[in-house]
């Protein structure tokens, strides 16, 4: 999928958490795309790393502990974005699970089958 796409789509999920969820809050539509654009930076860069260390707990949680990952992914794009704010845990972690469903939605509404499989 289109790096544009994506942005785009990463976008609508993290407006559509600042709507759902009371604690995330984003100044203007262009924090929300530079928010978008920094999430996906963060989520190439930093969780794999995560994902690799917390590989033990991953399993004995039965991968529930991913969501801690992906609701301290979300805290370290707020925490780098003045326009951005996640007021703590439990926020960030509703909010990556509204993220994660968006932006799966999102793809699969918006996006041709044969550009999803391409990943």
């Amino acid at each position: 999928m289109g790096f544009w796409a994506r942005s785009f789509i990463t976008a609508f999920a993290l407006w559509a958490a600042t709507e759902l969820v009371p604690g995330i809050e984003v100044r203007g539509v262009f924090s929300l795309l530079l928010a978008a654009l920094v999430f996906g930076l963060v989520n190439a860069v930093v969780r794999p790393v995560l994902v690799l260390l917390s590989l033990p707990i991953t399993l004995l949680t039965l991968g529930l502990f991913l969501l801690v990952v992906n609701a301290a992914m979300l805290g370290l794009t707020a925490w780098v974005l003045p326009g951005f704010s996640v007021a703590g845990f439990w926020p960030a972690l509703f909010g990556a699970i509204v993220v994660s469903i968006m932006s799966w939605a999102a793809t699969r509404l918006f996006v041709p089958r044969d550009m999803a499989g391409a990943r």
